[in-house]
């Protein structure tokens, strides 16, 4: 436990002292964002612009989280235990690529389809049944979503399949 603390400390560390805009947290048996994390970084949070939370045991995200890091442009969680995600996710107007991959999620983040910088979202291998496919065309910058891996009902895969002028990944592709 004490190796993954400084493991998370050095990072962080690094971030600030050499005014990086990326925050590398992947693999340090978080099982939550760490709320000294928030101190730290409140001077350089602006800066931030990609966050990896990727392999980590996260079981949720805070609203505080998407409160203090305004800028982000991606978020890689993938691999964590994720079952969904706060509302305010929604008012992240620079997001343009967020990994929500090999999580627990089984409901599609609606509100993802919220915002309108938005590119890519990875949803592979989570326990989604349904994908709100108006919300998804309706999305100005939507280019790519992956929903590989996922128990998709019958009218949401044949949704799927028909063109959109984004591209879709799901299970049915050769």
């Amino acid at each position: 436990m004490a190796e993954a603390v400084a493991n998370v400390a050095r990072r962080i560390n690094a971030t600030v002292e050499e005014g990086r805009d990326t925050l590398d947290l992947s693999n340090c048996k978080l099982i939550s964002f760490p709320d000294g994390v928030f101190k730290v970084l409140r001077s350089v949070s602006e800066n931030i612009h990609v966050i990896t939370l990727a392999d980590n045991e996260m079981k949720a995200i805070s609203s505080k989280f998407f409160a203090t890091f305004t800028q982000l442009r991606e978020l890689d969680m993938q691999g964590n235990v994720l079952t969904k995600l706060p509302d305010v996710v929604g008012e992240m107007e620079h997001l343009t690529c967020i990994n929500l991959a090999n999580n627990k999620i089984s409901v599609f983040p609606e509100k993802l389809t919220e915002i309108p910088t938005l590119e890519r979202i990875n949803l592979e291998g989570n326990s989604i049944t349904e994908i709100p496919m108006e919300k998804l065309v309706a999305m100005p910058k939507l280019k790519w979503i992956n929903v590989k891996s996922n128990p998709l009902d019958k009218d949401t895969l044949t949704a799927v399949q028909s063109p959109h002028n984004f591209d879709i990944v799901s299970t049915t592709d050769a």
